[in-house]
């Protein structure tokens, strides 16, 4: 685990992006070493065990180190690419554009996952407790509503979203307590322990979600939890990289995710949970309907202010 001053002090020994990046010579002669970071959706040792083996793919396809950082929240990883720290993360859509935004472009998308069925997104969905008696947003007025993290898409901005569209402008009045859980998997924990009335987290289909991710590692049972909000879809979450790297690196980056399926298949498994297809790639414009969402609690946040 590693917060932000860490992260940016800790790696300071890495060796930092130069100003351009030529294309001529060996890049992984420049970069002996890159950084993969991961937003926390899970606790620690679960995403450590998650992405490692994909990791150890990365590093024989690439022909140079690739170490894995597991952050203790989303802004670590935002503030880690800023500095030049971590060459490419795994983000949601909203963290991934708070980092194009304070990067000045400098971080850019350049694979997105595929799920099973061959679609590209996800869903923001709210859980209570199977013996609640609320059946939607609305009846939980008064009550403890669990948030995942300020740079969550899924577990903060479409759910502030939603509610404004309900007349929920301010979370803090319509609830007795809205706090931030953290990751997503802490979010979930908190409604089967009383802590929240009520979570936002994400859900790809009725067999893959973070509950269902849960189930399978016996730390929540499914049947003590009934979904009563289900978003429309979000675009889905992308693998980002540094604009400052070497071509051939972006393009070998590229290369070996969307061939990771069949050249790894047990990694990208691993990944996925063997729930997804595979990555395609994807460029910053498919992430328009996030960057108009950002302005959105970027507005909503200064109003508050």
């Amino acid at each position: 685990m590693f917060d932000r001053r860490q992260l940016v002090a800790g790696l300071a020994g890495l060796p930092l992006l130069p100003a351009a990046a030529s294309a001529q010579g060996a890049w992984q002669t420049r970069f002996p070493e890159l950084v993969f970071a991961v937003i926390p959706a899970e606790n620690a040792s679960g995403t450590v065990e998650r992405y490692t083996p994909f990791t150890e793919y990365l590093t024989r396809e690439l022909g140079t180190k690739v170490t894995l950082r597991v952050a203790n929240d989303y802004a670590a990883v935002i503030e880690g690419q800023r500095a030049g720290n971590i060459h490419f993360a795994f983000y949601g859509p909203s963290s991934y554009v708070r980092a194009h935004t304070v990067t000045n472009g400098g971080v850019v998308p350049f694979v997105v996952e595929v799920l099973q069925d061959g679609s590209v997104g996800y869903y923001s969905v709210l859980y209570v407790r199977a013996n609640n008696p609320a059946t939607r947003i609305e009846d939980l007025r008064g009550k403890n509503l669990c948030l995942v993290d300020p740079n969550s898409t899924s577990g903060n901005n479409v759910p502030r979203f939603a509610m404004s569209k309900l007349g929920i402008n301010t979370p803090d009045q319509f609830f007795s307590r809205v706090v931030y859980a953290g990751s997503h998997e802490n979010a979930v924990t908190a409604v089967m322990q009383g802590t929240c009335d009520a979570a936002f987290n994400w859900w790809n289909s009725e067999t893959d979600s973070n509950l269902s991710r849960m189930v399978a590692k016996g730390m929540v049972k499914a049947e003590d939890f009934k979904m009563i909000f289900k978003s429309d879809l979000i675009a889905g979450s992308p693998v980002a990289y540094l604009t400052s790297l070497p071509e051939e690196a972006k393009a070998a980056l590229t290369k070996a995710f969307v061939e990771a399926p069949v050249k790894a298949k047990a990694a990208f498994d691993r990944w996925s949970d063997g729930k997804n297809q595979g990555f395609r790639p994807t460029t910053h414009a498919d992430y328009q309907s996030i960057v108009d969402l950002q302005r959105f609690v970027d507005q909503m946040r200064r109003n508050r202010s």
